[in-house]
């Protein structure tokens, strides 16, 4: 009955901990990523201003070739979107806010899952012939303890994503 008392004693500890602790991490987060891309701004941009581009080189569509996406509002540019549904990737859908040509490309995205939403963006910097590319994202995690102890992962979880995406994205803007 001892060990009983002791375990469930350690048990309560943990949960108190991890929600404490939680609850004293910030419940923002940042995650930016750069590359240097060899092809001008402008060239870039097109790539990321259509959202039917970004599954030709975002790390997410490539993990999951069966993923389901649907397009919403103009081609490309403010208001252009789309929506994903994936088993392995999760569900989102992704709005952009901002467009200027050869300079930004502003979103937001939104996780049904965790009803958050994230804001980002990619700025194209002219770097001598090439676009020195930054992306970078940004969000809240609300009030909740647990997900803010994800917020406290998230540079590691999709900073990843973002490296890969950019090495992608260098790809094919070089081989056009």
């Amino acid at each position: 009955m001892k060990i009983l008392k002791w375990l469930l004693g350690i048990i309560v500890a943990l949960v108190v901990i991890l929600l404490l602790g939680g609850m004293a991490l910030p419940s923002s987060f940042t995650v930016q990523r750069s590359a240097i891309v060899n092809a001008p701004p402008d060239q870039v941009y097109e790539l990321v201003a259509d959202p039917k581009r970004w599954k030709d080189w975002g790390a997410w569509n490539r993990r999951d070739p069966a993923m389901q996406i649907t397009y919403s509002g103009p081609p490309s540019g403010v208001g252009a979107a789309w929506e994903w549904k994936s088993k392995s990737e999760g569900d989102g859908k992704m709005t952009f806010t901002v467009a200027e040509p050869g300079k930004r490309v502003g979103f937001d995205l939104f996780f049904p899952d965790f009803g958050t939403t994230s804001h980002g963006e990619l700025t194209f910097a002219p770097e001598g012939s090439a676009t020195k590319v930054v992306w970078t994202m940004n969000g809240d995690m609300g009030g909740n303890p647990m997900y803010r102890w994800m917020g406290l992962m998230m540079d590691g979880m999709v900073g990843k994503d973002f490296d890969a995406g950019l090495a992608n994205l260098g790809q094919l803007a070089a081989a056009k």
